[in-house]
Protein backbone atom coordinates (compact mmCIF):
# COMPACT_ATOMS: atom_id res chain seq x y z
CA UNK A 1 0.00 0.00 0.00
CA UNK A 2 1.54 3.51 -1.05
CA UNK A 3 2.00 6.03 1.70
CA UNK A 4 0.54 9.38 0.08
CA UNK A 5 1.60 12.73 1.42
CA UNK A 6 0.49 15.92 0.89
CA UNK A 7 -3.63 17.51 1.27
CA UNK A 8 -6.12 17.55 0.20
CA UNK A 9 -7.11 13.81 0.18
CA UNK A 10 -10.26 12.75 -1.95
CA UNK A 11 -12.45 10.40 0.26
CA UNK A 12 -12.16 7.91 -2.27
CA UNK A 13 -8.19 8.27 -2.28
CA UNK A 14 -8.77 7.49 1.47
CA UNK A 15 -11.38 4.54 1.03
CA UNK A 16 -8.92 2.79 -0.71
CA UNK A 17 -6.45 2.92 1.80
CA UNK A 18 -8.99 1.92 4.66
CA UNK A 19 -9.59 -0.85 2.76
CA UNK A 20 -6.38 -2.13 2.03
CA UNK A 21 -5.59 -1.27 5.72
CA UNK A 22 -8.45 -3.64 6.75
CA UNK A 23 -6.96 -6.43 4.65
CA UNK A 24 -3.90 -6.36 6.22
CA UNK A 25 -5.75 -6.20 9.79
CA UNK A 26 -8.07 -9.39 8.91
CA UNK A 27 -4.58 -11.22 8.01
CA UNK A 28 -2.87 -10.41 11.33
CA UNK A 29 -6.22 -10.68 13.44
CA UNK A 30 -7.10 -14.30 11.42
CA UNK A 31 -3.53 -15.33 12.26
CA UNK A 32 -4.13 -14.51 16.27
CA UNK A 33 -7.82 -15.68 16.23
CA UNK A 34 -6.47 -19.53 15.14
CA UNK A 35 -4.21 -19.20 18.34
CA UNK A 36 -7.43 -19.02 20.82
CA UNK A 37 -7.59 -21.20 23.34
CA UNK A 38 -11.17 -20.82 23.56
CA UNK A 39 -11.77 -21.58 19.86
CA UNK A 40 -12.07 -20.23 16.17
CA UNK A 41 -15.25 -18.51 15.83
CA UNK A 42 -16.84 -17.68 12.19
CA UNK A 43 -16.48 -13.66 10.84
CA UNK A 44 -20.41 -13.53 11.00
CA UNK A 45 -20.59 -15.13 14.54
CA UNK A 46 -17.65 -12.81 15.91
CA UNK A 47 -20.02 -9.89 14.45
CA UNK A 48 -23.05 -11.04 16.59
CA UNK A 49 -21.34 -11.31 19.88
CA UNK A 50 -20.09 -7.58 19.31
CA UNK A 51 -23.23 -6.38 18.30
CA UNK A 52 -25.05 -8.81 21.27
CA UNK A 53 -22.13 -7.21 23.82
CA UNK A 54 -22.91 -4.00 22.57
CA UNK A 55 -26.85 -4.06 22.63
CA UNK A 56 -26.89 -6.75 25.54
CA UNK A 57 -31.00 -7.59 25.74
CA UNK A 58 -31.48 -7.02 22.24
CA UNK A 59 -33.80 -9.20 20.43
CA UNK A 60 -32.97 -10.93 16.93
CA UNK A 61 -35.14 -8.15 15.00
CA UNK A 62 -32.68 -5.92 16.28
CA UNK A 63 -29.34 -7.97 15.91
CA UNK A 64 -30.65 -8.44 12.13
CA UNK A 65 -30.58 -4.94 11.36
CA UNK A 66 -27.42 -4.42 12.91
CA UNK A 67 -26.02 -7.41 10.76
CA UNK A 68 -27.86 -6.63 7.51
CA UNK A 69 -29.57 -9.61 7.93
CA UNK A 70 -32.40 -11.63 7.08
CA UNK A 71 -34.52 -13.50 10.12
CA UNK A 72 -34.18 -17.04 9.38
CA UNK A 73 -29.98 -16.42 8.83
CA UNK A 74 -30.13 -14.57 12.53
CA UNK A 75 -31.73 -17.30 14.29
CA UNK A 76 -30.10 -20.16 12.40
CA UNK A 77 -26.40 -17.90 13.92
CA UNK A 78 -27.92 -17.61 17.31
CA UNK A 79 -28.52 -21.38 17.19
CA UNK A 80 -24.87 -21.96 16.53
CA UNK A 81 -23.70 -19.52 19.16
CA UNK A 82 -26.08 -20.95 21.60
CA UNK A 83 -25.05 -23.96 21.23
CA UNK A 84 -22.00 -23.24 21.39
CA UNK A 85 -22.33 -21.79 24.95
CA UNK A 86 -21.42 -18.74 23.97
CA UNK A 87 -25.17 -16.67 24.06
CA UNK A 88 -28.31 -17.44 26.05
CA UNK A 89 -31.63 -16.76 24.87
CA UNK A 90 -34.01 -15.53 27.93
CA UNK A 91 -37.81 -14.23 27.36
CA UNK A 92 -38.32 -11.11 26.96
CA UNK A 93 -40.37 -9.69 29.83
CA UNK A 94 -42.10 -7.18 27.35
CA UNK A 95 -43.45 -9.65 25.18
CA UNK A 96 -43.80 -13.50 24.75
CA UNK A 97 -42.95 -13.69 21.22
CA UNK A 98 -39.76 -11.90 21.44
CA UNK A 99 -36.30 -13.03 22.73
CA UNK A 100 -33.59 -11.10 24.89
CA UNK A 101 -29.55 -12.21 23.64
CA UNK A 102 -27.26 -12.13 25.98
CA UNK A 103 -23.63 -13.55 26.14
CA UNK A 104 -22.90 -16.03 28.38
CA UNK A 105 -19.74 -16.10 30.91
CA UNK A 106 -17.48 -17.91 28.02
CA UNK A 107 -18.38 -15.79 25.40
CA UNK A 108 -17.89 -13.13 27.24
CA UNK A 109 -14.34 -14.40 27.70
CA UNK A 110 -13.76 -15.53 24.42
CA UNK A 111 -14.22 -11.57 23.08
CA UNK A 112 -11.69 -10.62 25.76
CA UNK A 113 -9.41 -13.08 24.35
CA UNK A 114 -9.85 -12.00 20.70
CA UNK A 115 -9.07 -8.23 21.83
CA UNK A 116 -5.76 -9.31 23.56
CA UNK A 117 -4.93 -11.19 20.59
CA UNK A 118 -5.96 -7.89 18.53
CA UNK A 119 -4.32 -5.69 21.01
CA UNK A 120 -1.05 -7.59 20.83
CA UNK A 121 -1.01 -7.81 17.17
CA UNK A 122 -1.70 -4.24 16.17
CA UNK A 123 0.79 -3.32 19.27
CA UNK A 124 3.58 -4.69 17.24
CA UNK A 125 2.57 -2.75 13.81
CA UNK A 126 2.24 0.49 16.10
CA UNK A 127 5.97 -0.16 17.41
CA UNK A 128 7.00 0.13 13.86
CA UNK A 129 5.64 3.59 13.59
CA UNK A 130 7.20 6.87 13.62
CA UNK A 131 5.61 8.56 17.00
CA UNK A 132 4.14 11.05 15.07
CA UNK A 133 2.40 8.62 12.42
CA UNK A 134 0.55 7.13 15.36
CA UNK A 135 -0.56 10.17 16.97
CA UNK A 136 -1.91 11.11 13.21
CA UNK A 137 -3.89 7.61 13.35
CA UNK A 138 -4.85 8.03 16.82
CA UNK A 139 -6.66 11.43 15.71
CA UNK A 140 -7.99 10.02 12.40
CA UNK A 141 -9.51 7.30 13.87
CA UNK A 142 -11.48 8.71 16.69
CA UNK A 143 -12.88 10.88 14.08
CA UNK A 144 -13.85 7.77 12.39
CA UNK A 145 -15.32 6.20 14.79
CA UNK A 146 -17.37 9.00 16.15
CA UNK A 147 -18.78 9.53 11.90
CA UNK A 148 -19.36 5.53 11.32
CA UNK A 149 -20.94 5.28 15.14
CA UNK A 150 -23.28 8.11 14.04
CA UNK A 151 -24.14 6.60 10.55
CA UNK A 152 -25.13 3.43 12.03
CA UNK A 153 -27.32 4.95 14.67
CA UNK A 154 -28.93 7.11 12.16
CA UNK A 155 -29.66 3.98 10.09
CA UNK A 156 -30.84 1.88 13.14
CA UNK A 157 -33.15 5.07 14.12
CA UNK A 158 -34.42 5.46 10.62
CA UNK A 159 -35.23 1.63 10.68
CA UNK A 160 -37.31 2.15 13.69
CA UNK A 161 -39.09 5.23 12.86
CA UNK A 162 -40.39 2.88 9.52
CA UNK A 163 -40.73 -0.11 11.53
CA UNK A 164 -43.38 2.44 13.85
CA UNK A 165 -44.90 4.07 10.94
CA UNK A 166 -45.88 0.64 9.18
CA UNK A 167 -46.80 -0.35 12.72
CA UNK A 168 -49.27 2.41 13.42
CA UNK A 169 -51.01 2.74 10.28
CA UNK A 170 -51.67 -0.96 10.44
Amino acid sequence: MPHRTGLPHRPEQVSEDVCAASELLEVLWGRGQEAAARGVVSPSQLRALLVIEQQEGSNLRSLGEALGSRAPSVSRLCDRMEAMGLVQRDPSPTSRREVELRLTLQGRELLEEYRAIRTRELTSVLERMQPSDVAALAVGLAAFRSAASQRLTGERSTAARLRDDVADSA
